[in-house]
């Protein structure tokens, strides 16, 4: 419920004024945590629903695993974002910095230039938006998070909501939550099914 009415103000809000307090407290979250293992939940524009397991390493590491009997692999080895379809021996591939997921990614990143608070109508909840007015094909994320005195600089990432730059919607929620954990670096290893391997 928290995450639901979360998500009805990123259509409303885009051009809400900076409230630095929101941001800041982003900002002390994010320098933070330097991992976090989490199951997922994402929607696509289509209504689609997947689900499987998140680990993050700061910085530039990310890998999405879906659930049993889904060929894709979301990953992110610390230089590049890769979107592979095992069914179809696909490989997409974007610098980091051209992607969304880079407010989540880059511990250097100063999101204060770009972020925008979104008011919720939930004190617990905490939402930014955040893109780059001069990169509009990098697309927008709005991050959402639930105040926690015992979660890093207070805050517990809930989930994300991303627009790319044909406003193609996906949502991600996260469960399960787990921060500073050990995550080793060869999770963000993958085959590449163009010389033949597997998931």
């Amino acid at each position: 419920m928290i995450f639901a009415a979360a998500l009805a103000a990123p259509v409303l809000i885009s051009a809400a004024p900076v409230q630095d307090s929101a941001v800041d407290q982003v900002e002390r979250h994010l320098r933070s945590v330097d991992s976090m293992v989490a199951e997922f939940q994402q929607i696509d524009r289509n209504g689609r629903v997947l689900t499987g397991t998140m680990s993050l390493k700061r910085p530039g590491k990310i890998r999405f695993q879906y659930e049993r009997g889904v060929p894709q692999l979301i990953v992110a080895d610390g230089s590049s974002l890769y979107f592979i379809d095992y069914q179809v021996r696909q490989v997409e591939r974007w610098p980091i910095g051209n992607s969304p997921l880079a407010v989540l990614l880059d511990p250097d990143r100063d999101i204060g230039k770009f972020a925008r608070s979104v008011p919720t109508r939930d004190p617990r909840i905490v939402s930014i938006e955040v893109h780059d007015p001069d990169h509009p094909e990098y697309g927008r994320i709005t991050l959402i998070f639930q105040k926690d005195g015992s979660a890093p600089g207070g805050l517990m990432l809930q989930g994300w909501v991303a627009l790319d730059s044909q406003n193609n919607r996906t949502t991600i929620r996260l469960s399960d939550q787990r921060t500073n954990v050990p995550v080793s670096d060869r999770t963000f290893r993958w085959n590449d099914p163009r010389r033949g391997g597997r998931p």
